[in-house]
């Protein structure tokens, strides 16, 4: 296979754990004797300081020409103080609309060895291996009206969302289900937000297609408050994007950090792939990055992106190589364990994969 994929590297640690992924993909490619053709573009903080929006038109050409994306991470706090037009974010909201990425696919596990990693006892976390689909392109975060008044006297945000939106994503849902244990939760406000009725409503007529997967509906409150006392017992989570993204980052620590999570943000053209985690610029260049969710986010590119499973598998299994041989980066590394640094854990990476 020949595949051109756009590398969009961004801000903080984001350059650190792409050369981690870029490296991977490339040994992947000698391996099973493909051809991966990087293009590097900018986005976010990176574009904003070279006069640019932070969604460059030439980077929005290149990613929806391109096979698969692939994000390293977007925000940078000198411009937090910017109207949300002119912040990094901007960017990443802009290249999910203009792709056309509805789903955003978290899965979350523990891996072995990484047990003890997390706040929660090892009993209660064994075992856990659950998907968060999130809707990416609707809901409160691109709702209008929206904005502050000019007195900064008061503030306005919208949540809306269509029955084509919805099912799609469920759809999604529903998908991963039928693929794995076959139950699916719903999570919504529907007890006080008209906007979750529709959604409850519209995702169980979604379910009457998939009669094979236990549909299930819970408040987003006490879905947050059992995915802490019990995870091993979610499956796929769907859900709309404010409460998606806060229920894949509690996911995350659960599960011990989110360097270890990865992403894929998928519609009807090339996806784009992601770490869950942020940018993290008081670590940038110290080689201290945890890779592996962007290294696992290359191997979903592999998989979802370009259809090639085995190689997706194969970099997954060096990942857990890697750590059952006990290794650590900084994040992850208990008490008395040395960490080693992005470069080191990215190169053993590469080295199992033979």
């Amino acid at each position: 296979m020949t595949a051109n994929i756009v590398l969009l590297p961004g801000d903080g640690i984001g350059p650190d754990v792409v050369k981690s992924a870029v490296d991977v993909l490339t040994r992947v490619g000698e391996i099973y004797g493909h051809r991966f053709n990087f293009t590097s573009k900018l986005i976010g903080g990176e574009a904003l300081r070279q006069g640019l929006g932070a969604l460059p038109d030439d980077t929005r050409d290149a990613c929806k020409a391109s096979d698969a994306v692939l994000l390293g991470a977007v925000g940078d706090p000198s411009f937090d103080n910017r109207p949300p037009a002119e912040r990094p974010e901007a960017g990443l909201l802009g290249i999910r609309r203009e792709m056309q990425l509805f789903a955003n696919v978290r899965p979350a596990k523990v891996w072995p060895g990484l047990e003890q990693s997390g706040p929660l006892k090892p009993e209660i976390l064994a075992g856990t291996d659950l998907i968060v689909v999130r809707e990416l392109t609707g809901g409160l975060y691109y709702g209008k009206p929206r904005g502050i008044e000019p007195d900064g006297s008061a503030a306005v945000n919208t949540m809306i969302y269509t029955r084509p939106e919805i099912e799609r994503v469920a759809r999604v849902g529903f998908k991963l289900a039928q693929a794995r244990g076959k139950r699916l939760l719903s999570v919504d406000k529907a007890n006080v937000l008209e906007v979750s009725r529709l959604w409850r409503t519209v995702v169980t007529e979604v379910a009457k297609e998939f009669l094979d997967v236990t549909l299930a509906h819970e408040l987003v409150d006490a879905a947050a408050m059992k995915l802490a006392l019990a995870p091993s017992k979610f499956d796929v989570i769907v859900t709309g994007n404010l409460f998606g993204d806060i229920l894949s980052d509690e996911a995350g620590a659960i599960c011990g950090s989110l360097g270890l999570l990865p992403s894929a943000s998928l519609g009807e053209g090339p996806g784009l792939f992601e770490p869950v985690h942020g940018s993290a610029p008081d670590i940038a260049g110290r080689d201290i990055a945890n890779p592996i969710g962007t290294i696992a986010s290359a191997a979903m590119l592999l998989s979802d992106g370009l259809g090639l499973a085995k190689e997706a598998a194969a970099v997954n299994a060096a990942i857990e190589h890697v750590l059952a041989s006990g290794l650590r980066t900084a994040d992850i590394a208990p008490a008395g364990v040395k960490p080693t640094g992005t470069r080191a854990f990215t190169d053993a990476i590469v080295a199992a994969l033979a």
